[in-house]
């Protein structure tokens, strides 16, 4: 009989936990909650420790914990409620977890994803932001522990399903000329480009294509997104930045493809639900049941490429520079980003400042060696610093 898989959910209440906890429900007989975190919707999380039942459960403090802990004993559970960043470690490097799905959102994931890492966790990295920031420091944490990393950003995830399972050699070594990583382009692909500076924050959170949480929207209304998961697949892959090539694909139908020197261009195709990337890793090297509708290409019936405007989303271009400088530019290109959406979505920045205040932090901070996770966290505060200071002159009254 296989043993039932462990597994932590870092982030459950958002749009990469639900859909989560949904291809586990299926596959009870292989997988459990083994613990729940959770940071502002902590009535969700409430509804879903009733659901699925874990052994553990995280929120952010004491006073949020106390008040889960006495809702939980009331409908009869024995989950144990802790909190903190301690208690976001304790339940990634627990002895009897198997898998951790990491999807806390930005900077916040980092340590307990790292703890995971360190204590030889399967890791299904949803938090491009812990890679994009400590990137060498994580991929050697990987490496030293035996740590199986296996990635679920669709385009990431499409991009390791294209490769040779020996693409660890080297992208040379194994016939890669390039990776060619996918973007919908998100909802101001065609916006009049005057028009960009008055757009609200529910216009950029109303993708066209995924449903998503608000900062990862916004995100990818401004192609941030796309410049995070360009520097991720760097590391992930071990590719040069000149070897990862940005393409807009309105249907999000091909999620990312791999250009061999052959003249072969793999590429994995889906309809756009998270729980495909997410099934996959959960289930690696098998395949299991997602839940997720077939692919009917004669409904798709076109699909469309063509290379993203670089006028109307500096933020790639930002993130391509971040890129090529190392160190611990990409920490301080996050930290900046992370105040940028925070202030836009308060309505307190306009969405074409945000890589205004991006590229003020960029050129504000030298780049530095990194060394450690201290140098990691130093640059995220200093870039915040400048970032909060630009935003108390410059921001929307």
């Amino acid at each position: 009989m296989t043993q039932v898989q462990q597994v932590t959910v870092l982030g459950a209440t958002g749009s990469i936990g639900r859909s989560t906890l949904d291809v586990l429900a299926r596959h009870p007989q292989r997988y459990q909650a083994f613990a729940l975190t959770g940071f502002t919707r902590l009535a969700e999380l409430e509804a879903l420790c009733l659901q699925h039942r874990p052994r553990f459960a995280v929120t952010p403090d004491a006073d949020s914990a106390r008040h889960l802990q006495g809702g939980l004993k009331a409908a009869g559970l024995d989950t144990r409620v802790l909190f903190g960043a301690a208690g976001l470690c304790e339940v990634s490097a627990h002895p009897q977890v198997d898998t951790v799905m990491a999807a806390i959102v930005g900077a916040a994931g980092l340590a307990p994803t790292l703890a995971a890492v360190t204590a030889g966790k399967r890791i299904l990295l949803a938090n491009k932001e812990a890679l994009v920031m400590s990137g060498a420091l994580f991929m050697q944490a990987v490496r030293n522990s035996g740590s199986v990393l296996l990635p679920i950003d669709s385009e990431h995830n499409a991009i390791f399903q294209c490769l040779p399972l020996d693409y660890a050699r080297g992208l040379g070594a194994v016939g890669v000329r390039r990776i060619l990583l996918t973007a919908s382009g998100g909802p101001f692909r065609e916006t009049p480009l005057q028009e960009l500076a008055q757009v609200t924050p529910e216009q950029a959170c109303a993708h066209p294509n995924w449903s998503m949480g608000r900062k990862i929207s916004v995100d990818s209304a401004s192609m941030m997104n796309k410049g995070l998961e360009l520097i991720e697949a760097c590391w992930l892959f071990d590719a040069r930045p000149s070897q990862v090539e940005v393409v807009i694909h309105p249907q999000s139908v091909i999620h990312s493809l791999v250009d061999y020197v052959d003249g072969s261009v793999l590429a994995q195709l889906g309809n756009p639900d998270m729980r495909t990337p997410i099934a996959h890793a959960l289930a690696w090297p098998e395949r299991v049941d997602s839940g997720v509708t077939a692919l009917d290409l004669f409904k798709v019936a076109r699909l469309d490429f063509q290379p993203p405007d670089q006028q109307r989303f500096p933020c790639l271009r930002l993130a391509r520079q971040v890129a090529e400088s190392g160190g611990n530019a990409a920490a301080m290109l996050n930290a900046a980003n992370e105040v940028a959406v925070a202030a836009f979505l308060e309505r307190r920045l306009g969405f074409t400042d945000i890589p205004r205040l991006i590229e003020e932090v960029l050129n504000r901070e030298p780049v530095l060696p990194v060394e450690n996770l201290e140098d990691v966290m130093a640059a995220d505060r200093s870039a915040r610093n400048v970032a909060t200071a630009w935003l108390g002159r410059h921001a929307q009254k």
